[in-house]
Protein backbone atom coordinates (compact mmCIF):
# COMPACT_ATOMS: atom_id res chain seq x y z
CA UNK A 1 0.00 0.00 0.00
CA UNK A 2 1.07 3.65 -0.56
CA UNK A 3 2.83 4.63 2.70
CA UNK A 4 0.97 7.60 4.53
CA UNK A 5 3.19 10.69 4.65
CA UNK A 6 3.28 12.41 8.15
CA UNK A 7 4.55 16.16 9.11
CA UNK A 8 5.42 16.60 12.44
CA UNK A 9 5.21 20.01 13.95
CA UNK A 10 6.24 20.72 17.51
CA UNK A 11 8.81 22.82 19.16
CA UNK A 12 10.34 20.67 21.47
CA UNK A 13 12.82 18.01 19.89
CA UNK A 14 12.38 15.38 22.59
CA UNK A 15 8.60 15.53 21.76
CA UNK A 16 9.67 15.35 17.58
CA UNK A 17 12.22 12.07 18.52
CA UNK A 18 9.05 10.43 20.27
CA UNK A 19 7.06 10.77 17.53
CA UNK A 20 9.69 9.54 14.89
CA UNK A 21 10.00 6.42 16.67
CA UNK A 22 6.84 5.67 17.04
CA UNK A 23 6.26 6.48 12.97
CA UNK A 24 9.16 4.13 12.67
CA UNK A 25 7.26 1.58 14.20
CA UNK A 26 4.47 1.25 11.80
CA UNK A 27 6.31 0.33 7.98
CA UNK A 28 3.04 2.32 5.97
CA UNK A 29 3.44 5.31 7.56
CA UNK A 30 6.91 7.47 6.50
CA UNK A 31 8.06 10.94 8.06
CA UNK A 32 8.27 13.77 5.53
CA UNK A 33 9.20 16.69 7.60
CA UNK A 34 9.88 17.61 11.01
CA UNK A 35 9.45 21.69 11.67
CA UNK A 36 10.06 23.14 15.18
CA UNK A 37 7.48 25.87 14.34
CA UNK A 38 4.27 26.35 12.44
CA UNK A 39 5.50 28.97 9.88
CA UNK A 40 8.00 25.88 8.94
CA UNK A 41 5.28 23.71 8.64
CA UNK A 42 3.49 26.03 6.16
CA UNK A 43 6.74 25.86 4.12
CA UNK A 44 6.89 22.05 3.82
CA UNK A 45 2.25 22.14 3.49
CA UNK A 46 3.53 24.12 0.12
CA UNK A 47 6.18 22.14 -1.15
CA UNK A 48 5.63 18.45 -0.17
CA UNK A 49 2.40 16.19 -0.33
CA UNK A 50 1.48 15.38 3.63
CA UNK A 51 -1.89 13.49 4.38
CA UNK A 52 -1.38 13.50 8.30
CA UNK A 53 -0.06 16.42 10.37
CA UNK A 54 1.13 15.96 14.03
CA UNK A 55 0.71 19.45 15.79
CA UNK A 56 1.92 20.88 18.77
CA UNK A 57 -0.42 23.81 19.98
CA UNK A 58 2.20 25.41 22.27
CA UNK A 59 4.61 27.19 19.99
CA UNK A 60 6.52 30.28 19.28
CA UNK A 61 5.18 32.78 17.14
CA UNK A 62 1.56 31.32 16.25
CA UNK A 63 -0.16 28.23 18.27
CA UNK A 64 -1.40 24.96 16.84
CA UNK A 65 -4.84 26.07 16.49
CA UNK A 66 -4.41 29.61 15.17
CA UNK A 67 -1.94 27.91 12.28
CA UNK A 68 -4.67 25.45 11.94
CA UNK A 69 -7.34 27.90 11.47
CA UNK A 70 -5.45 29.77 8.97
CA UNK A 71 -5.53 26.75 6.31
CA UNK A 72 -7.74 26.13 3.21
CA UNK A 73 -7.34 22.76 2.55
CA UNK A 74 -5.18 21.45 5.67
CA UNK A 75 -3.95 17.95 5.79
CA UNK A 76 -5.94 15.34 8.37
CA UNK A 77 -4.19 16.80 11.60
CA UNK A 78 -3.76 14.92 14.87
CA UNK A 79 -3.35 17.47 18.10
CA UNK A 80 0.02 16.43 20.21
CA UNK A 81 -0.12 18.90 23.41
CA UNK A 82 0.28 18.67 27.24
CA UNK A 83 -2.90 20.77 28.02
CA UNK A 84 -5.72 18.98 28.36
CA UNK A 85 -7.82 22.53 27.87
CA UNK A 86 -7.39 22.70 23.91
CA UNK A 87 -8.99 19.57 23.48
CA UNK A 88 -12.38 21.04 23.02
CA UNK A 89 -11.37 23.53 20.53
CA UNK A 90 -9.23 21.07 18.57
CA UNK A 91 -12.57 18.70 17.78
CA UNK A 92 -14.28 21.96 16.77
CA UNK A 93 -11.88 22.29 14.03
CA UNK A 94 -12.44 18.73 12.58
CA UNK A 95 -9.39 16.80 14.02
CA UNK A 96 -8.88 13.16 13.60
CA UNK A 97 -7.57 13.18 17.26
CA UNK A 98 -6.18 14.76 20.87
CA UNK A 99 -3.04 12.96 21.67
CA UNK A 100 -1.49 14.21 25.20
CA UNK A 101 2.09 13.97 26.19
CA UNK A 102 3.73 11.71 26.96
CA UNK A 103 2.16 9.86 24.09
CA UNK A 104 2.25 6.17 24.49
CA UNK A 105 2.71 3.91 21.68
CA UNK A 106 -0.43 2.32 22.49
CA UNK A 107 -2.50 5.51 22.36
CA UNK A 108 -0.78 6.87 19.07
CA UNK A 109 -1.49 3.42 17.54
CA UNK A 110 -5.33 4.01 18.10
CA UNK A 111 -4.64 7.34 16.77
CA UNK A 112 -3.79 6.10 13.48
CA UNK A 113 -6.45 3.36 13.72
CA UNK A 114 -8.80 6.60 14.06
CA UNK A 115 -7.34 7.79 11.18
CA UNK A 116 -7.46 4.79 8.72
CA UNK A 117 -10.69 4.63 9.37
CA UNK A 118 -12.13 8.00 8.52
CA UNK A 119 -9.83 7.53 5.39
CA UNK A 120 -11.79 4.57 4.20
CA UNK A 121 -8.95 1.80 4.20
CA UNK A 122 -10.75 -1.35 3.49
CA UNK A 123 -11.60 -3.84 5.41
CA UNK A 124 -10.83 -7.64 4.98
CA UNK A 125 -14.08 -10.30 5.18
CA UNK A 126 -13.93 -14.07 4.43
CA UNK A 127 -15.85 -14.91 1.15
CA UNK A 128 -15.87 -18.13 -0.25
CA UNK A 129 -15.33 -18.24 -4.15
CA UNK A 130 -17.99 -18.47 -6.55
CA UNK A 131 -18.38 -21.58 -9.31
CA UNK A 132 -15.21 -21.51 -11.25
CA UNK A 133 -13.59 -18.43 -9.49
CA UNK A 134 -10.43 -19.27 -8.02
CA UNK A 135 -9.83 -19.30 -4.00
CA UNK A 136 -9.66 -15.81 -2.26
CA UNK A 137 -10.52 -13.57 -0.14
CA UNK A 138 -12.77 -10.67 -0.31
CA UNK A 139 -11.25 -6.87 0.39
CA UNK A 140 -14.09 -4.57 0.88
CA UNK A 141 -13.05 -1.13 0.33
CA UNK A 142 -16.93 0.88 0.40
CA UNK A 143 -19.31 -0.06 -1.95
CA UNK A 144 -16.49 -1.84 -3.69
CA UNK A 145 -15.30 -6.00 -2.98
CA UNK A 146 -11.91 -6.55 -4.31
CA UNK A 147 -11.21 -10.20 -4.17
CA UNK A 148 -7.46 -11.40 -3.87
CA UNK A 149 -6.31 -14.91 -5.11
CA UNK A 150 -4.34 -16.92 -2.17
CA UNK A 151 -2.02 -18.34 -4.85
CA UNK A 152 -0.96 -14.62 -5.00
CA UNK A 153 -0.12 -14.05 -1.07
CA UNK A 154 2.64 -14.69 0.22
CA UNK A 155 2.93 -13.74 3.47
CA UNK A 156 0.70 -11.80 6.13
CA UNK A 157 1.47 -9.91 9.31
CA UNK A 158 0.03 -8.71 12.23
CA UNK A 159 -0.03 -5.38 13.26
CA UNK A 160 -2.79 -5.42 16.50
CA UNK A 161 -6.04 -5.12 15.35
CA UNK A 162 -5.20 -4.55 12.18
CA UNK A 163 -3.06 -7.33 9.41
CA UNK A 164 -0.88 -6.65 6.35
CA UNK A 165 -1.13 -8.53 3.57
CA UNK A 166 1.99 -9.11 1.37
CA UNK A 167 1.38 -10.02 -1.88
CA UNK A 168 3.55 -10.52 -5.35
CA UNK A 169 2.84 -7.09 -6.19
CA UNK A 170 1.57 -5.07 -3.49
CA UNK A 171 1.08 -4.70 0.18
CA UNK A 172 -2.63 -3.80 1.34
CA UNK A 173 -3.28 -2.83 4.85
CA UNK A 174 -6.73 -3.36 6.52
CA UNK A 175 -8.27 -4.10 9.94
CA UNK A 176 -8.64 -7.79 10.68
CA UNK A 177 -7.27 -10.27 13.88
CA UNK A 178 -4.81 -12.50 12.37
CA UNK A 179 -6.40 -15.32 14.19
CA UNK A 180 -9.65 -14.94 11.88
CA UNK A 181 -7.50 -14.91 8.78
CA UNK A 182 -5.94 -18.21 10.21
CA UNK A 183 -8.92 -19.79 10.45
CA UNK A 184 -10.15 -18.44 7.05
CA UNK A 185 -6.71 -19.38 5.33
CA UNK A 186 -5.07 -22.41 7.37
CA UNK A 187 -7.31 -24.94 4.82
CA UNK A 188 -6.08 -23.08 1.71
CA UNK A 189 -2.98 -23.75 1.94
CA UNK A 190 -1.55 -21.21 4.57
CA UNK A 191 0.36 -22.13 8.06
CA UNK A 192 0.97 -19.79 10.78
CA UNK A 193 4.38 -19.62 12.30
CA UNK A 194 4.04 -17.06 14.92
CA UNK A 195 2.17 -14.58 16.48
CA UNK A 196 2.65 -11.97 13.97
CA UNK A 197 2.63 -14.16 10.75
CA UNK A 198 1.25 -16.53 8.41
CA UNK A 199 2.64 -17.51 5.50
CA UNK A 200 2.03 -19.52 2.20
CA UNK A 201 3.35 -22.27 2.10
CA UNK A 202 3.82 -22.32 -1.58
CA UNK A 203 5.62 -19.42 -1.56
CA UNK A 204 8.60 -20.96 0.84
CA UNK A 205 11.71 -21.36 -0.65
CA UNK A 206 13.93 -22.41 2.60
CA UNK A 207 13.33 -23.24 6.27
CA UNK A 208 15.69 -23.50 9.19
CA UNK A 209 14.53 -24.15 12.71
CA UNK A 210 13.77 -20.43 13.52
CA UNK A 211 13.41 -19.39 10.17
CA UNK A 212 11.17 -19.07 6.89
CA UNK A 213 12.21 -17.98 3.86
CA UNK A 214 9.89 -16.54 1.25
CA UNK A 215 11.64 -14.95 -1.52
CA UNK A 216 14.64 -12.69 0.18
CA UNK A 217 12.38 -12.00 3.39
CA UNK A 218 13.09 -14.01 6.29
CA UNK A 219 9.99 -14.45 8.70
CA UNK A 220 10.52 -15.99 12.55
CA UNK A 221 9.18 -19.65 13.79
CA UNK A 222 7.44 -18.26 17.38
CA UNK A 223 9.15 -20.66 19.81
CA UNK A 224 5.07 -22.47 20.00
CA UNK A 225 4.98 -22.92 16.42
CA UNK A 226 8.12 -24.99 15.66
CA UNK A 227 7.25 -28.31 16.09
CA UNK A 228 4.04 -28.13 13.93
CA UNK A 229 5.91 -25.76 11.74
CA UNK A 230 9.05 -28.44 10.84
CA UNK A 231 6.40 -31.24 10.62
CA UNK A 232 4.13 -29.39 8.10
CA UNK A 233 7.50 -28.15 5.95
CA UNK A 234 9.24 -30.83 5.70
CA UNK A 235 5.85 -33.31 4.57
Amino acid sequence: MKKIRCLLVDDEPLAISLLQKHVGQLDFLEVTGTCPNALKALEVLKNKNVDLMFLDIRMPAISGIDFLKTLRYPPKVIITTAYREYALEGYDLDIVDYLLKPITFDRFFKAIERYLRQDKQSEIVPAAPGAGEPSGISIKSGYRTVRISTDDILYIESLKDYIKIITTDDTILTKCRIGDMENELSPKGFLRIHRSFIVNLKQVSAFTMSDVEIGKTELPIGDTYKELVTKRLKG
